[in-house]
């Protein structure tokens, strides 16, 4: 009995995968069939992708400004998200920090609002510490403290960016220049032709508005970038200060 069950589920099996074949064989000779017949009927051109457009494009720009322009993004783009990511590291909530302080110096007094402060990263926990390390010394010196340790960590939020910057005028005037440059090689061979013929000046021409469009796209990018990083900055300047109030603040009743 148990070799006919046997029996039975191999035949069962080869007769399924038998009109499977068959169904997979008729359905490749149609799907077979439609392609031929839709390439009979029209030919696709070939598309061209935006990476290769994009490499053409630079190539015939020549070598020499495009390349300089393409460090010119590089460079700029490393900086800026160098920069991103220091400010995002940066970045601390205040509030949380100036609530942990004020708790300390009322339980734990001046040594444990500093251990707090050393727990926390960022340029306001640093700020608070400074201020908090010289508290013995005077509420004016406190506040002197705040003001100048607040200039440091201002440059060190403001460190390279004005690479940045550089770079966003350099795109574009390397490109302009590139156009220029262009543009006196087309009038050379034209000279050198004695004839106005226009695919001598095309060759020029087009090397100069490729420059300047891709001066103009690395400009543009790193404008980008330069605005939120200005604006990151902005922010965390303006919670220094406003904590650096508080902090005084705090200090002035933990005195009385």
């Amino acid at each position: 009995m148990k070799r006919l069950f046997s029996i039975l589920a191999i035949a069962c099996i080869m007769a399924f995968g038998t009109v499977n074949a068959n169904t997979n064989a008729n359905t490749n000779t149609i799907v077979n069939t439609v392609v031929s017949l839709n390439q009979d009927d029209a030919a696709p051109a070939e598309e061209v992708s935006f990476h290769q457009n994009l490499k053409k494009r630079f190539i015939e720009g020549g070598p020499g400004f495009m390349g300089i322009v393409l460090l010119c993004l590089i460079l700029g783009l490393a900086i800026a998200i160098e920069r991103i990511i220091f400010l995002n590291l940066s970045s601390s909530n205040t509030k949380k920090l100036t609530q942990d302080v004020e708790d300390a110096l009322a339980s734990g007094g001046v040594e444990a609002a500093k251990e707090v402060c050393r727990d926390t990263k960022g340029p306001v926990a640093s700020i608070f510490y400074q201020g908090l390390d010289r508290v013995d010394e005077g509420l004016e010196q406190v506040e002197k403290a705040v003001v100048s340790y607040g200039g440091v960590q201002m440059g060190q939020l403001e460190k390279n960016v004005s690479w940045i910057s550089l770079f966003i005028a350099l795109a574009p005037m390397l490109g302009f220049m590139g156009t220029v440059i262009g543009m006196i090689s087309a009038f050379d061979k034209i000279e050198a032709a004695g004839d106005m013929n226009p695919s001598l000046v095309a060759g020029g021409i087009k090397i100069a508005l490729l420059t300047t469009v891709f001066g103009l796209v690395v400009a543009i990018i790193l404008q980008v970038f330069y605005n939120y990083i200005i604006a990151k900055i902005d922010s965390i300047v303006n919670d220094m200060e406003d904590a650096s109030i508080t902090l005084m603040d705090l200090l002035i009743r933990h005195k009385k």
